[in-house]
């Protein structure tokens, strides 16, 4: 197979660190509000954005960054794919949820349930 035509597999933490920084953008959270998500410093989050660092999926931090982009993933739909509107819903309160999503989801507890609520919203009735 001619060089050009050969295709490496990209990285599974390169991959996953990318989606993760991707995602946390679209929500509209802040660089501070992601490290608090994935349980880092906000100098590590810097060095992800920055591709000096990347998330092992295998780890803590890998697993709420899967889940952070399950959020982004189950709410885009729900918005139509708009960015003003995604990001609104993200930070402004939810009566269902009693709270902001983007301050719930800094905690464990928050991001499960900011999750399991998008999950039923887009379930079939």
């Amino acid at each position: 197979m001619p060089a050009t035509q050969a295709r490496t597999r990209p990285d599974a933490a390169a991959v996953l660190t990318k989606a993760t920084v991707r995602a946390a953008e679209l929500l509209g959270l802040k660089a501070v509000d992601l490290a608090v998500v994935l349980g880092v410093s906000e100098s590590s989050v810097t060095r992800l954005k920055r591709g000096g660092r990347l998330i092992e999926q295998d780890t803590r931090e890998g697993e709420f960054a899967l889940l952070l982009i399950r959020v982004f993933r189950s709410l885009d739909p729900l918005v139509g794919g708009d960015d003003a509107q995604r990001k609104r819903w993200m930070h402004t309160h939810n009566r269902a949820l009693n709270g902001i999503p983007a301050e719930l989801v800094r905690r464990v507890e928050g991001l499960a349930r900011t999750l399991n609520y998008l999950d039923g919203m887009r379930a079939p009735a």
